[in-house]
């Protein structure tokens, strides 16, 4: 059983050191020839006005945690889709409709308290 895996171990093995090595060698090996330029943050040139680690609004994280937790919840419907015919013909379209249906009817009812709640309002 452990020879079965002794290839994809070796192959394993050599794409860490060719990383290691596309990683390492060039700053090893590179000049070092820094310059007023290079040690600017934007291409540009343009100096900055103040640090660029400032505080975001809440918001902003709450509309991306809202996001992602529908987006997810979306990826929940995938696998149901692929297995909406099997169902369908085993157990009958209502069986085979009704989880989804449940879990649709959920997911509506967390975007309305949502929206009661004020969470995807915008001031």
């Amino acid at each position: 059983m452990a020879q079965d895996y002794l290839p994809l171990l070796i192959f394993v093995l050599i794409a860490t050191v060719f990383a290691f090595i596309a990683i390492g060698l060039p700053s090893v090996l590179g000049p070092k020839r820094k310059n007023e330029q290079k040690l600017e943050p934007y291409e540009s040139g343009i100096i900055p006005f103040h640090d660029a680690r400032r505080r975001f609004p809440v918001k902003y994280y709450l509309v991306a945690m809202l996001f992602l937790l529908f987006d997810i919840e979306v990826i929940f419907l995938f696998p149901w889709a692929g297995a909406l015919l099997p169902l369908r013909d085993s157990y009958g379209p209502l069986v085979a409709l009704a989880p989804i249906g449940f879990f649709l009817l959920l997911l509506i009812l967390g975007l309305v308290y949502e929206w009661s709640k004020g969470a995807l309002d915008w001031e």
